[in-house]
């Protein structure tokens, strides 16, 4: 039951709310550990239709529509700008079969569900059908970073999610040109001279546009400032064109503009994707909740038992039989099928472009037409909320997950390192240690922990090394400017909470001290890379102790004011790393790892000898225990049977 507001809020007032809600919305779902998406969107639903709070077609009235063309061309750009061809290597073949093949198949299948689950006209089915062949960037994105799941999979799905959506696009415009065909005078010629001429203009503009961009920005003719506010104009010029030669076809140019960016190897890329991805954030957030607060109630009233039966056969038929036709002889690992199979997510794009071409077919005449944009949101919600859920679970159940237990990335191998890592290691935390230098690595192997020789920050490593592994950074080079760079570079894949280095020499004097924005945080008691290796020398050790109900950290840090708190592996498994004076709240059941003297090594490893001697011996008790009443039962059951004998 909605509660309905006549009151119009202001524009201003209504950006405001929505990026509030929207971003609010990210955050919630963070804290969480819930699917950002479904948030959103019931968010959007609980401000709009349910509530009656924001309207967007009375608050923000005509502008909705271009806002949402033009943040979905940004969010295609930012899509098209992670496409680097380097990192399609394993996934190459399998990405090239779901556009070639699992583009058609898929529309085919979409359409026949939509005619006979449905029970739209072979029209409205055909438009739809062309329109669903898109999987949804928007959702698939958020869905990879939360489910953590192996490099090869996700790429596949990220690259088929983008490649896919301006072809669905493309798709729809086609089919709608073939009912524009049947329903007015236009002939047949000009309906493909149009699509035709439509593509062309589109994929000539997008190529030539990204270019230009980046000749330009490589020969020094754009200044570093200028440069994202220059891509922003260009993208909107070229988005603005194609569409206006053939409707949607901007969608393919800004995808195509933002490929060949991504792969021009420009100097200043990543300060380029990072804007992007942090805009395509604000971008996607507004999109779900507008859309979600448009929804209208009287319009889903309208879908009937049929809606359901075509949202179960997309689910469970039309993509699982794409993907399986799409990647025979692919040579994919049978569990990387499977969970492509099962993952379709729809989200803005095919919302957007469904309600703009259910109300042209309306104009035109196809009664129908008027029910693509329900059944567009039915798929969107549906699948949203069937994948957002299910899709940690399913990884990890096929073993395409970093694994349950975050670990630690260690950059440097030394002693410090090895020991740090096998610490670790004891205490259940997935480690993997990597140097450019193999001689370095030597020990490590040699006690069978996982290494990577090569620069972390090298391609091979980007192919290699699976970082979603990983929740911890730390680099603990004997470079220090290595290890700067190395926090600097990685920090956003990690967070700069989990970015960690051994303190620089000479930090402390203002010739040597570098800003806020370079670095990781330092750990282990604030020591530089010379001081923890003279500590090893001086024959320093590492230790884990468990903190008990009757043991709190001020307690166990009283009787080792030595010792340097390096981590702490709290219940859940999660990673913190103190600072040089940090003494944070550790709850019961955490491990602590900790680098101390050998006489302090000596005495909590006597204290744990005897700990598990008492433990033993009260095992041992027990036992005893329990076979003297075992044997006395049986002594009782015994008198009690030749008592009966006796009576008897």
């Amino acid at each position: 039951m909605s509660v309905s507001s006549t009151v119009a809020m202001d524009p201003v007032t209504a950006f405001a709310l929505v990026g509030t809600i929207g971003v609010g919305a990210q955050w919630l779902a963070w804290r969480l550990n819930l699917p950002a998406i479904v948030l959103m969107l019931l968010a959007g639903v609980i401000i709009g239709p349910v509530m009656g709070v924001f309207d967007p077609a009375r608050d923000i009235g005509p502008m909705m529509a271009p806002m949402i063309s033009i943040a979905v061309a940004i969010i295609l750009f930012e899509g098209g700008m992670t496409l680097n061809f380097h990192s399609l290597r394993d996934a190459a073949t399998g990405v090239m079969r779901l556009v070639v093949i699992g583009a058609p198949v898929g529309w085919l299948l979409s359409t026949l569900a939509l005619r006979y689950g449905a029970g739209l006209s072979w029209e409205a089915a055909s438009v739809f059908g062309g329109i669903m062949i898109v999987t949804g960037p928007t959702v698939i994105a958020p869905l990879l970073r939360q489910a953590r799941l192996s490099r090869r999979p996700a790429a596949l799905l990220q690259w088929e999610a983008i490649v896919n959506d301006p072809i669905g696009a493309l798709a729809a415009v086609l089919a709608f040109e073939v009912v524009l065909v049947i329903n007015t005078a236009t002939t047949p010629a000009e309906a493909v001279g149009a699509l035709v001429l439509g593509v062309l203009v589109a994929s000539a503009l997008g190529l030539a546009a990204g270019f230009l961009l980046a000749a330009a920005f490589k020969r020094g003719h754009v200044p570093e400032y200028m440069k994202v506010p220059l891509l922003f104009v260009a993208l909107m010029g070229v988005f603005a064109v194609s569409n206006a030669v053939l409707h949607e076809s901007g969608l393919l140019a800004v995808t195509l503009m933002g490929v060949v960016i991504a792969n021009a190897n420009l100097p200043s890329y990543e300060e380029l994707r990072r804007f992007k991805e942090h805009a395509t954030v604000l971008l996607v957030s507004g999109v779900f909740i507008l859309l979600a607060a448009s929804l209208d109630f009287a319009q889903l009233g309208r879908l009937d038992w049929t809606a359901a039966t075509f949202v179960a056969a997309v689910v469970l038929v039309v993509r699982p039989a794409t993907v399986a036709l799409s990647l025979i002889g692919t040579g994919l690992p049978w569990r990387e099928k499977v969970l492509i199979a099962l993952m379709g997510p729809r989200g803005v794009v095919l919302v957007a472009v469904a309600g703009l071409f259910g109300e042209r077919l309306a104009g035109l005449g196809v009664e129908d037409g008027s029910l693509i944009g329900p059944l567009a949101f039915a798929l969107v919600a549906v699948t949203v909320v069937l994948h957002g859920f299910t899709v940690k679970p399913l990884a990890r159940a096929l073993s395409l997950t970093g694994g349950d237990r975050p670990g630690i990335l260690l950059v440097g191998g030394s002693r410090f390192t090895t020991g740090f890592a096998k610490a670790l290691t004891t205490a259940d935390v997935p480690v993997l240690l990597s140097d450019p230098n193999p001689g370095h690595l030597r020990a490590a192997r040699k006690q069978g922990m996982p290494t990577f020789f090569g620069d972390i920050l090298s391609e091979a490593a980007e192919r290699k090394v699976e970082v979603m592994s990983y929740s911890v950074l730390v680099a603990a080079t004997d470079n220090d400017a290595y290890n700067t760079l190395v926090a600097t570079d990685l920090a956003p894949e990690f967070g700069r909470d989990n970015t960690y280095q051994v303190a620089r020499e000479n930090e402390a004097s203002s010739r040597y001290a570098l800003p806020a924005t370079l670095g990781g945080r330092t750990f282990a008691g604030g020591k530089t890379y010379s001081e923890l290796m003279d500590l090893i020398r001086a024959g320093w050790g590492f230790g884990q102790h468990k903190i008990g109900a009757e043991e709190t950290i001020e307690a166990w840090r009283e009787r080792h004011p030595d010792a340097i708190l390096l981590a702490r592996v709290l219940p859940s498994g999660e990673i913190r790393m103190p600072g040089a004076d940090e003494l944070p709240r550790t709850p019961e059941g955490s491990v602590i790892v900790f680098l101390a003297t050998k006489e302090v090594l000596s005495e909590l490893a006597a204290a744990e000898k005897l700990a598990r001697d008492e433990i033993a011996k009260a095992e041992k008790e027990a036992e005893k225990a329990e076979k003297e009443q075992a044997k006395a039962k049986a002594k009782a059951e015994k008198a009690e049977e030749a008592d009966k004998k006796g009576r008897g």
